[in-house]
């Protein structure tokens, strides 16, 4: 066919016409399953819609908060904590919001939802009894090390809380025999670090969080759920109060 003739004119048009809608569609139907292909489109993060616990027995408040998770993608497609700081829990899930495991753990010897401020500069011997809070709120943790070499998750750098190992150093503490029990009461004893049973900090929480960035979920015990993580359970996605480092 002559590329001048009108009728080569008129099928390059249609096929051109035909491309464009492809793309469109296309475009589309990425828009609408929230993976959106072009930097900064809405919903590029994909949700998993429903957190699964596998199970496990967990609060109200740590179940409503792993599915706002799950629905609106709030983990950025990366591993995530769930800190029940009520029930000394710890449950770990993948970027699926799929339960990985969930452990008890120990937690900061008083009870409270903030950090003392200026108190991860301070010598630990100088931190008093009712300073040593397991602070609430959302907050991007990475693997590292803390000052004895020890590897670590940080949690809140700035104030020193981390996960870690639970360490029997010192016997009058009986870290391990907290841990054993069945009650919460004597599972608060820490700084404020969160001290994980040995073989799940290196089974579960450290390949969680093996050379990558996560985020942990630690709920409130004295403030309201609403007053730290804006959640908004008629699903828009809100995260503006949510504590973050």
């Amino acid at each position: 066919m002559n590329p001048r003739s009108p009728q080569f004119q008129a099928a390059l048009r249609a096929a051109a016409a035909g491309a464009l809608i492809g793309i469109v569609a296309l475009a589309g139907i990425l828009w609408a399953s929230g993976r959106g292909w072009w930097p900064g489109a809405r919903g590029q993060v994909a949700a998993a819609r429903t957190a699964d616990f596998a199970g496990e027995a967990a609060s109200p408040d740590a179940r409503r908060l792993a599915q706002w998770i799950a629905r609106t993608g709030d983990n950025r497609r990366m591993n995530f904590v769930i800190l029940d700081k009520k029930g000394a829990r710890l449950f770990v899930f993948g970027p699926d919001a799929r339960l990985r495991g969930a452990s008890p753990v120990l937690l900061g010897f008083a009870p409270g939802d903030d950090s003392v401020a200026g108190i991860g500069k301070r010598p630990i011997a100088e931190v008093q009894p009712h300073e040593r809070t397991t602070p609430a709120g959302r907050f991007v943790a990475e693997p590292g090390r803390n000052a004895t070499g020890e590897d670590v998750v940080w949690v809140d750098y700035g104030a020193a809380v981390s996960m870690h190992r639970v360490r029997a150093t010192v016997a009058s503490e009986r870290r391990l025999e907290r841990l054993a029990t069945p009650t919460v009461e004597d599972n608060r004893i820490s700084y404020g670090c969160i001290n994980v049973p040995v073989a799940f900090f290196e089974q579960v929480v450290q390949p969680a969080f093996d050379k990558r960035y996560g985020v942990v979920y630690v709920l409130p015990e004295i403030k309201a759920l609403g007053e730290v993580f804006a959640l908004d359970d008629a699903g828009a996605a809100g995260a503006d109060a949510v504590r973050q480092m």
